[in-house]
């Protein structure tokens, strides 16, 4: 390859993993400026993520001032193939061009490079391998960017410095590292850790936003790329000035957050921690807070997974119904997100906490207790007799043995499989005191994912695909995992910092309670329950408008709230489940619809344009999860060549079926050639490693730095080309 002067300071790397043998070791070809110190930090850092008994280097051969040969080392019996990949990433990342500050105001160089010296690592950014949860969370970002998006929305009355404001939270993201992380793929994924991140805070005049609930979906639609510092932005929406200007108008803040870094503890901690900075004008002291995520991984790795294991296999048993399905071919009509909301008054929810609390139970329990029996009537498994119903219930994974767990902000929520068997000639209260029992023992290894406790469970569905399922849905089923196919989640209230809200109070504002927004996620329909600030109980749905009707996903929450209302008035010690039961038979159970046709999660193929000759080949990029598809439009419009463009949505654990689909696509004997961006590099090595293990050549791969500038695409473009011609 050659370079090209219209694309000064950018580097492009071209990888053939088709010449690995013993006595030919394989190239990259780097074309664009590299300082040889940088390729050295690189190779340190891969050693420090890579530890293993190879010690063989690659090598630079330098063959000019803008052109580069590495040698990859040899693979041996003992090591595993060199990581050229993750190396080809590194290189061409901002670093490797000397780039301090992106756009999204992250660095590595400047105040990291003294930090990572400290740590070994070069100008790098310090990296650690995501935790089973993470990895879950994140192979659903692949083919679903705006799942897992959280949000806090709350009411600000009063004066709102916007630069006050903005500074408070560059005064947190500098204290807090999980709001200076993001995500690598190596090809599994791997937490980085920048030094600086730049919050991303916007305000909206009054009048600039039609409606409130529209802009709340277009922030979770809009996702994160995952590859970016800053899973955490803020919106300000002013709502209109007060009559006569006596006082302040209120505006309405919005936090959006990925819940593969953060949960809902996590952000009402971090949002203490901001009132803390704008009490303080804006600058929290001291320097960054430990324990962090980086504690919490360490603590994790030394956990002895066997007590675990032996819990889950013991807890496995008859497998739960189903909920019941529509006749093939049906359709909801509809796509998207449906939510409804309903509310125990104070009073409401403070008698069915009483209630609960007779037989040694909570209100948790409670609301667990109603939908076991909904499941119960939904799938129809019981025929009037005992039978399991599943659902999975969140739990805060901040009940371990960690000091200062309860402070540390992370992604720690873990929603784990439940399984209870609903016997109508049984009572309510036993019901009740089954499900507390139930979750006090999972509690004890709330640490576990999802995806871990169904391979343990033994769900056949999930040992076929690897048991990383536990978030995701990836694998393309019906529910979340196996048999559980709905979630609760009961939000726990954060007790406020004390002194905090008469300290805000003396500053002329008053603040309301933050009000979570319930994420979309794998489940077809998940009820999130928390207390609002006049102690009422608020139930929302979140259900997928294309598994379920509207009507009936409402139907169940309305079920729900009403028995949840009802039942501390009318049922006692010998009250039985079959009682509750016929209350529920006149309501028409809901029936889960097919995943729509050409949903992704059954290709992680999506074509962006045709060849424009016969036989020119495929080009194919390859995405990392979260990636905006923005620089894909750039690059199809600025591409000259002949072949097809198609790109590839993959993750660690998907990219073998990425790559059975790309045989697939460009046939026996078809041309292929991998490309992408920085970060991309890892997973279209795997890909192509996949593809020759199934007995084809494996194609070249080219990657490129940078990835949202026209400028980039025409680099990209002008490295593709130059590739398919080889």
């Amino acid at each position: 390859m050659t370079s090209d002067r219209s694309f000064a300071g950018s580097v492009t790397v071209l990888l053939d993993p088709g010449h690995r043998t013993r006595h030919s070791p394989a190239a990259l070809e780097l074309s664009g400026p590299l300082e040889p110190s940088v390729f050295e930090a690189a190779l340190d850092h891969i050693a420090a993520d890579h530890p293993g008994p190879g010690t063989a280097r690659p090598q630079l051969l330098r063959h000019g001032p803008a052109r580069h040969i590495v040698e990859l080392p040899a693979p041996d019996a003992e090591s595993a193939p060199y990581p050229a990949g993750r190396l080809a990433d590194l290189l061409t990342s901002a670093t490797a061009v000397g780039v301090c500050q992106g756009s999204r105001g992250h660095s590595w160089f400047g105040r990291s490079a003294v930090r990572a010296r400290r740590h070994e690592r070069g100008p790098f950014p310090v990296t650690l391998p995501a935790t089973p949860l993470q990895r879950e969370l994140l192979a659903e970002a692949g083919t679903a960017p705006d799942r897992q998006i959280g949000q806090l929305a709350w009411r600000w009355h009063g004066p709102l410095d916007t630069d006050r404001f903005t500074a408070a939270w560059q005064s947190v993201f500098d204290r807090e590292s999980v709001l200076r992380a993001a995500f690598s793929w190596d090809p599994q994924p791997r937490v980085v850790l920048f030094d600086h991140c730049t919050p991303e805070v916007v305000r909206h005049p009054h009048g600039s936003v039609d409606d409130r609930d529209t802009f709340m979906a277009g922030e979770r639609h809009r996702g994160f790329d995952l590859r970016r510092p800053g899973l955490l932005r803020a919106a300000l929406l002013d709502s209109a000035p007060q009559s006569g200007h006596t006082q302040d108008p209120a505006t309405d803040v919005l936090l959006t957050y990925h819940q593969a870094l953060l949960d809902s503890w996590s952000v009402r901690l971090l949002l203490n921690e901001f009132y803390r900075a704008y009490l303080a004008g804006g600058a929290l002291p001291g320097g960054e807070r430990r324990p962090d995520l980086r504690d919490y991984t360490r603590w994790l790795d030394h956990q002895d997974t066997g007590p675990a294991r032996d819990f889950w296999s013991r807890y496995g048993g008859h497998a739960p119904g189903e909920l019941r399905r529509a006749r093939t071919g049906a359709a909801t009509g509809h796509d998207g997100t449906g939510r409804s909301r309903v509310r125990l008054t104070g009073g409401e929810a403070a008698h069915l906490a009483e209630w609960a609390a007779r037989w040694g139970a909570t209100a948790s329990s409670a609301l667990q207790a109603v939908w076991a029996m909904l499941l119960y009537q939904a799938t129809g498994a019981g025929d009037g007799g005992p039978a399991p119903v599943g659902f999975a219930l969140t739990f805060s994974g901040r009940g371990i043995l960690l000091d200062g767990i309860e402070r540390i902000p992370g992604p720690f929520d873990n929603p784990l499989p439940v399984s209870v068997e609903v016997d109508p000639a049984g009572t309510l209260p036993r019901l009740l005191r089954e499900l507390r029992d139930r979750a006090l023992d999972i509690s004890a290894y709330e640490w576990v994912s999802a995806g871990q406790a169904h391979a343990w469970l033994g769900d056949p569905a999930d040992t076929e695909h690897g048991g990383h399922t536990g978030h995701t849905g990836h694998t393309g089923h019906t529910g979340h995992t196996g048999h559980t196919e709905t979630l609760l989640v009961f939000e726990h209230t954060l007790r406020p910092v004390e002194g905090l809200s008469a300290q805000i109070a003396a500053q002329g504002i008053r603040v309301e309670p933050p009000d979570p927004v319930g994420a979309i996620s794998a489940f077809p329909i998940g009820v999130v329950a928390h207390h609002d600030q006049r102690g009422g109980l608020v139930l929302t749905s979140v259900h997928d408008r294309a598994r379920l009707e509207d009507d009936k996903a409402e139907a169940m929450l309305a079920v729900s709230a009403r028995l949840l209302r009802e039942l501390p008035y009318t049922a006692g010690e010998s009250t039985k489940v079959a009682d509750v039961l016929e209350s529920l038979s006149g309501i028409e159970v809901p029936r889960m619809h097919e995943h729509p046709a050409g949903d992704r999660s059954r290709s992680p193929l999506v074509p962006l344009r045709p060849a424009r000759a016969r036989d020119a080949g495929t080009i194919c990029l390859v995405d990392p999860p979260g990636a905006p598809d923005t620089c894909h439009r750039l690059l199809v419009r600025c591409f000259r060549g002949p072949q097809a463009l198609t790109s590839v949505l993959a993750t660690g654990d998907t990219v073998a079926r990425a790559a059975t689909a790309l045989r697939e696509l460009v046939g026996p004997g078809g041309h292929l050639v991998l490309g992408g961006y920085s970060g991309a590099g890892a997973l279209a090595c795997e890909i192509a490693r996949h593809i020759e293990a199934a007995g084809d050549d494996p194609p070249l791969v080219v990657l490129a730095s940078g990835g949202g500038t026209d400028t980039d695409a025409r680099h990209l473009a002008h490295a593709l080309t130059a590739a398919a011609r080889r």
